[in-house]
């Protein structure tokens, strides 16, 4: 079990690390998507390969995954996005508003009631955004821009929630991937046209891109995603949701260490951000007692979201 949860720990910073990585490779946020959906869909089809599992799908379901996947990439888009625009530090607190972006999503998906704690909490993380806004004035785009990428990344886990059960979550996966890698070449044509200023398509990387772009694909994304299903088997929802919190706590440090002086942020907004992070960290905590009491007044429990950054 300690091996197991020093593992799941490395996969969250990991995916901490992803922001710096995005900072690091020189290409824009739309190329680098592109590049890293479509190493990471071919690593995901040699992994299906090297399994002998069976890659093919009903077309409505594929299409249904594939949509999903467009989603994808517009998430990974606003968040390298929101990484250039501000600070990572700046970024990573947006980001943590996923759990808030969750719970107020699931109930309109997923027809479950709204929950009074995750009300409380919701308002605890606007207060801790409050501060975090007030004390980087001059980041509030980049801030905004984290904002809704947390919000993009948590619809397609809640959609995630019934396709899940339908196929396994490496077929899953393998698709979102590759749909994502194909609506970026979709939108490639106006993207060059419209929003390149006029240089185009800049999808030659540096030598150095190369191996930032096989950490964030290959490791951050194929190894950190097979290991995290792998963990899944073993480790319970609440474990994996209270650890997988812990990714804007590991990426704000690793990016104060990686980039010194320009990570390092007033005191307001590590205040703002330590009430965000408490929010996200009590929400599983509270999740639990509240599944505990529910199945001891032998009532209905709802499917567990497990947010995870593929």
């Amino acid at each position: 079990m300690l091996k197991d949860y020093l593992r799941l720990h490395f996969i969250v910073l990991l995916w901490g690390f992803t922001a710096i990585l995005g900072k690091l490779i020189s290409v824009p946020p739309v190329e680098l998507v592109f590049w890293r959906t479509l190493l990471a869909s071919a690593g995901l089809g040699l992994l299906l390969t090297l399994r002998r599992q069976d890659w093919r799908l009903p077309l409505a379901d594929a299409a249904r995954l594939l949509g999903v996947g467009a989603l994808v990439a517009v998430h990974w888009i606003t968040f390298f996005l929101a990484a250039r625009l501000s600070s990572v530090s700046v970024c990573l607190a947006g980001l943590a508003t996923l759990a808030l972006w969750t719970s107020l999503l699931e109930p309109l998906l997923l027809w479950r009631r709204v929950r009074a704690y995750e009300v409380g909490l919701g308002l605890l993380t606007m207060a801790g955004l409050y501060l975090v806004s007030q004390a980087e004035l001059d980041q509030l785009l980049g801030l905004s821009v984290a904002i809704l990428s947390a919000g993009i990344s948590a619809l397609f886990s809640v959609l995630n929630v019934k396709l899940v059960k339908q196929h396994s979550p490496l077929k899953l996966t393998f698709y979102e991937m590759a749909g994502a890698c194909l609506s970026v070449t979709l939108f490639f044509p106006i993207y060059s046209r419209y929003y390149t200023q006029g240089v185009g398509l800049q999808l030659a990387l540096r030598p150095l891109d190369w191996l930032w772009l096989l950490l964030l694909a290959g490791v951050c994304t194929v190894y950190a995603f097979s290991s995290s299903v792998e963990l899944m088997k073993r480790l319970s929802a609440f474990v994996i949701n209270l650890t997988v919190n812990l990714e804007p706590v590991y990426g704000i440090i690793l990016a104060v260490l990686i980039f010194g002086a320009t990570e390092k942020m007033s005191t307001g907004f590590y205040l703002g951000t330590l009430v965000i992070l408490f929010s996200v960290l009590i929400h599983p905590v509270l999740d639990q007692w509240n599944q505990r009491r529910a199945r001891r007044l032998q009532q209905p429990v709802p499917d567990e979201i497990i947010v995870t950054n593929p």
